[in-house]
């Protein structure tokens, strides 16, 4: 079954800045922010945050390829859940996962209970393990930054993928990674910091440091 690729944006109150509203604490944030105070924190503390090790970026990938054609929101609500289910997100634990645990997840109601995101999971465990003898996960990501990073100043000038992005995902797909398409990269790439998709005047542009 092809991949479906989608990062939804959570809609926030209506506004006449092309996508940045001005929360009651006087700070501007990207709309979809102030969806729920669970998406205002995470805007406000983790998402385009530099995250470099190996286990954080084997979670949010995980994470990413779970949304896939849902919105983050769902994901979110439910982290804590998937982090018991797939073992804190420790790729050697999870790469000894096998049909019974599969089994087990798919009767798991606190996660999304989807057998083929279930399965790509526990590969890409596997995979992440054997790229350890290649530099790493977290390098082979990381060398996917670009020179420049957009500089959107409304949510319709924020990209959905990049150059950058394709070329992850083939090198993520020939590495046997699944649900690793150019737009679910390019989502990875703007929560773990390696590009700044903060709208222009939002409190948290440039936060990261890794962008100036």
């Amino acid at each position: 079954m092809p991949e479906h690729e989608q990062h939804d944006v959570i809609p926030g109150p209506p506004t006449d800045t092309e996508g940045l509203v001005v929360g009651s604490d006087g700070l501007a944030r990207t709309a979809w922010a102030m969806g729920s105070d669970m998406m205002r924190h995470y805007y406000d503390t983790e998402w385009g945050m530099p995250v470099r090790d190996e286990r954080g970026l084997f979670e949010r990938l995980s994470l990413e390829g779970f949304q896939a054609g849902l919105s983050w929101a769902t994901i979110l609500a439910k982290r804590e859940n998937f982090r018991q289910a797939f073992a804190d997100f420790d790729p050697d634990a999870v790469a000894r996962f096998d049909q019974h645990d599969v089994e087990r997840l798919l009767q798991d109601a606190g996660i999304i209970r989807h057998r083929g995101k279930i399965t790509a999971t526990i590969g890409n465990a596997r995979a992440t393990v054997d790229l350890r003898e290649k530099g790493g996960l977290a390098e082979l990501i990381w060398s996917h930054r670009p020179k420049e990073t957009p500089v959107p100043r409304s949510l319709a000038e924020v990209p959905t993928r990049s150059p950058e992005s394709e070329a992850l995902a083939k090198r993520l797909r020939a590495a046997g990674f699944r649900f690793v398409g150019p737009t679910t990269m390019f989502a990875l790439m703007e929560a773990v910091g390696v590009v700044d998709t903060h709208l222009v005047g939002s409190h948290r542009r440039g936060a990261s440091g890794v962008w100036s």
